[in-house]
């Protein structure tokens, strides 16, 4: 059976404004799905539970990066200048729902399950941002990166949350520098 175009992005957006409304903790599928004009049956057919929701936005981010980044390769910068500027795209990507966002992130403090369950999407969405800074991500030394950058777009994440500002310039001072200790403590790793 052929997707329709934009449902999966429609569920998420939905979901996301609800949890902006009402708190990710009180959302629920049936919300969802009353919300999108669609029936449970529908919601199914595209969203498993309210953590596949959160794969599927990290998927949508992921597929903008990637076709931005694939229109202006940035071939001229370093690798890490590439990780920065693909890691601010993505940090200005979630300000478009941001009230639904900060909401789902305080939501984890009632349900840490759900973190937990969503980080394996997360090093996916990571190791694609690796692969399009030109960052090799294969074998144990792959792994190490992928998850570094998890942990160090997670810490960004809550800087983020807090950076109000139009020009995230909080967010741009931390992540610059969290970026040059990872780059010393991958040279020094040799990865």
């Amino acid at each position: 059976m052929k997707e329709k175009p934009g449902l999966k992005e429609k569920i998420v957006e939905t979901a996301l404004d609800l949890a902006a409304a009402q708190g990710w903790e009180r959302v629920t599928l049936r919300d969802v799905a009353v919300e999108a004009g669609i029936s449970l049956a529908t919601l199914h057919t595209h969203i498993e539970d309210k953590t596949d929701i959160l794969a599927a936005l990290g998927r949508m981010i992921d597929r903008q990066i990637l076709d931005s980044f694939a229109q202006s390769p940035h071939e001229d910068e370093t690798p890490r200048d590439r990780l920065f500027d693909i890691l601010m795209e993505r940090y200005e990507l979630l300000n478009k729902w941001r009230p639904g966002i900060v909401s789902i992130l305080r939501s984890f403090c009632f349900d840490p399950k759900q973190a937990v369950i969503a980080c394996p999407h997360l090093g996916r969405s990571m190791n694609w941002m690796l692969e399009a800074a030109g960052i090799g991500t294969s074998g144990v030394s792959g792994a190490v990166k992928v998850a570094g950058l998890t942990g160090l777009y997670l810490k960004n994440l809550r800087v983020w949350k807090e950076d109000e500002s139009a020009d995230l310039s909080k967010l741009m001072a931390a992540l610059d520098k969290d970026l040059e200790r990872a780059e010393k403590l991958a040279g020094f790793l040799r990865l």
